[in-house]
This record gives C-alpha cells, sequence and structure tokens, in this order.
C-alpha cells in the first residue's frame, strides 16, 4: 500500500514509521529541505535506539528505512493510496493543500487528516470528492501510543471508513471511531483533567505541586496535569481549551483558565521553554507536596468527578460507544483505567451526588450533571 505523509513534523515522521514498520511504502513529504533532513537523521536515532534495547536488528532498520523516501513536491505523493496530513491546525492551510493535493491524487485515494480539533466536515468540504476525505487521528508519540481516533465527516462514505478502519487495525494500532465534533474523544473529555485542576489552583485550594501529587498518588495517573501540561506545552495545551471551548459555542464547562493563558502569553510554556508551571532550569528545584489525606482526595474526587461527566455526555451525545471512550482515554492518553467504567467501580450514585455538590456550591452551569447519569441512577444501571 502506498502512503503518503504530509507534514515532516514529530507527528508527521512518528506516522511515517507506524507505516513504513507495518510494509507500507510511504512519502513523507515537506516544503522544507532541512525539516526532511531532520526527521530522516531522527529516524535513524530512533531505529538505533530500538536496535540497542533489543526490539529490532539491523535487517528490520534497513526495511523500514527503505520503506520510506523523502518528497518535497507535493506531486510526489500522486500514487499514494492514502494519505494523511499532519500540519499545522490551521483550518485554511489545510484546505488549500487538500484541494491541491486532490489533483495529483487517483479518484480512489482517501485524504486524511491528523487534526486534533478542527472540522473534518469543513475540511472535506475543500474536496471535489468530499466523500473521500476521513479524520485518522494519531497522539504524539506516533509509534508508542497505541489509540488512534477515525472520525468520518457527514460527507465521508461508508467504503472510505471501512478501508481506514482496517488500515489503521493492519498497522496494529486500536481504532476508536468518534463522531465529528470538537475535540473528538480524548481532547473533549479530557479537558477537565487540566481545567478542574487550574480552577482548583486559582480558587486558592492547593497548589500546583499538591494538585498533580492527588491526582496521581491517589489516581495513579503517571503524571499531573500541570507537568503534562508542562509537557504538552502550554500554548498547545491553551489553543485546544480555547478551539474546543470557541467550538462548542461558549459552553461553560470547557472555559479556558486565565492562569495558562498568562504563561502562555509570558512564555512559559512548560519544558520547551525552561519554565511553565515548574522551573526546569539546571539546578531548579521541585517544590514539595502538601501530603494531607483530605485535601488531596477533595482534590481528587472533584477532578475524577468532573472527567467521568464528560465521558458520560460523550457516551449521552453519541459521541462514540462507552468501549471507544474507555479505550481511547486508556491507550490514548494512557488513563489508569476509563472513566466510564470507574464511574462503575465508584457508583453511579456517588457520582450524581458529588455532581450535584458541586452545582450546588457554585451554581454555575460548567457542574451540570450529565442526563444519562441521572438517568441511569434512577434506573439503577451501570455502564458494563
Amino acid at each position: 500500500m502506498n502512503i503518503g505523509i504530509i507534514g515532516s513534523g514529530t507527528m508527521g515522521s512518528g506516522i511515517a514509521q507506524v507505516a513504513a514498520t507495518s510494509g507500507c511504502t510511504v512519502k513523507l513529504y515537506d516544503t522544507n529541505q532541512a525539516a526532511l533532513d531532520k526527521a530522516k537523521a531522527n529516524l535513524e536515532k530512533i531505529l538505533n535506539r530500538l536496535i540497542e534495547k533489543g526490539r529490532i536488528d539491523t535487517e528490520e532498520k534497513n526495511r523500514i528505512q527503505s520503506n520510506i523516501s523523502y518528497v518535497d513536491t507535493l506531486k510526489d505523493l500522486a500514487d499514494s493510496n492514502l494519505t494523511i496530513e499532519a500540519i499545522i491546525e490551521n483550518l485554511e492551510i489545510k484546505k488549500k493543500v487538500f484541494s491541491e493535493l486532490e489533483s495529483y491524487v487517483a479518484d480512489d485515494c482517501i485524504i486524511a487528516s491528523n487534526t486534533s480539533s478542527l472540522s473534518i466536515a469543513s475540511i472535506a468540504a475543500s474536496l471535489e470528492k468530499p466523500e473521500r476525505c476521513v479524520g485518522i487521528h494519531f497522539f504524539n508519540p506516533a509509534p508508542l501510543m497505541k489509540l488512534v481516533e477515525v472520525i468520518p465527516a457527514i460527507q465521508t462514505s461508508k467504503e472510505v471508513l471501512k478501508k481506514s478502519i482496517q488500515t489503521i487495525s493492519d498497522w496494529k494500532k486500536v481504532v476508536a471511531v468518534a463522531k465529528d465534533t470538537p475535540g473528538f474523544i480524548v481532547n473533549r473529555v479530557a479537558r477537565p483533567f487540566y481545567g478542574e485542576s487550574l480552577r482548583i489552583y486559582e480558587e486558592g485550594l492547593a497548589d500546583f505541586a499538591t494538585i498533580d501529587y492527588s491526582l496521581k498518588s491517589l489516581g495513579g495517573f503517571r503524571m499531573g496535569p500541570f507537568e503534562l501540561m508542562d509537557f504538552i506545552g502550554n500554548d498547545v495545551n491553551y489553543t485546544v481549551t480555547e478551539t474546543v471551548f470557541t467550538a462548542f459555542y461558549f459552553d461553560p464547562r470547557y472555559k479556558p483558565s486565565f492562569t495558562q493563558k498568562r504563561l502562555s502569553e509570558a512564555g512559559y510554556l512548560g519544558r520547551k521553554s525552561g519554565k511553565g508551571y515548574y522551573d526546569y532550569s539546571e539546578g531548579a528545584v521541585k517544590p514539595e507536596p502538601t501530603k494531607d489525606a483530605v485535601l488531596s482526595k477533595t482534590i481528587f474526587n472533584r477532578v475524577l468527578v468532573m472527567l467521568i461527566n464528560e465521558a458520560a455526555d460523550a457516551l449521552f451525545l453519541n459521541i462514540a460507544s462507552a468501549e471507544d471512550i474507555d479505550n481511547a482515554m486508556t491507550k490514548g492518553v494512557n488513563y489508569p483505567k476509563g472513566l466510564l467504567a470507574w464511574a462503575d467501580e465508584k457508583g453511579i450514585d456517588w457520582c450524581v451526588s458529588k455532581l450535584d455538590e458541586l452545582y450546588n456550591e457554585y451554581h454555575e452551569d460548567r457542574y451540570r450533571c450529565s442526563p444519562l447519569l441521572r438517568r441511569m441512577n434512577r434506573e439503577n444501571k451501570t455502564f458494563f
């Protein structure tokens, strides 16, 4: 199968590695020759590390490398059966690229976008044959993360959706099919992990280190929300939140934080800038959390129930199946448990009660309980 990848950044290069490892012939396209050279050099380093770890041998390394060619002309992707775009999150730029690409590829070539939050229907509308367009959203780093969200637009044909799911499954990835709504599954459902943690900080209930400690020690999350935002980049994380907030007609559940906005404006982007919620400069000492059992439990329960509520609402609005929602969160962002399974474990009555407590305290629509949770509590049902 011939695969075209548009954009040789971290994500595009990662997808190219995945496809090449699975035996596909890959052309990695970028307008910037220096970026292509960097992608080629980075792949060499990655494969050498895999050899050192005993994951692959030299023969396998050579096979993967020989499956990838680096091109700087879009027309070079003409023989692709599937193209995946992984460039800047700008709708107009993506539309322009898609429109040009369509003039080169065959009529049965699937044209996919790796966008994390933009409308697939809007991107598809730039094509003469919009039914060939689909969202195929990988998570970073693409070779390691098991989940791929596949998002059909309203224009996407059933055959294109079927072929896309089969291809990604053949690449040994776990597919979660999501409705074409802002943030799809992961970037929608995960918003409270960041947003509610920021709100807790802004209310003065706890500092960054204590909130991170609470989520890791009680919830089993690999990284706390502030560590994770620093890892992702405050500019990137804030932009996704702002995009989802705007796309949902300013629903207060997705309201961005002034704390994160100010850090982004100041250039405190996290690890990549040397400073974010934490200081990453040489010799900097990470602050110690307040290890108060009652405070930690309050923080953890509040963030968890907001995450559960978001997952339940995604199911209520038919964004994805319960299985795909839980798979998305465990395999897309490494949550320790699926949120809907977690809701069953805590008890649906507990979820409703906690959300009602928050709503009664704040009287903000942000804390409204999902109708699905309320209905399930009334009917004494569970998700699984």
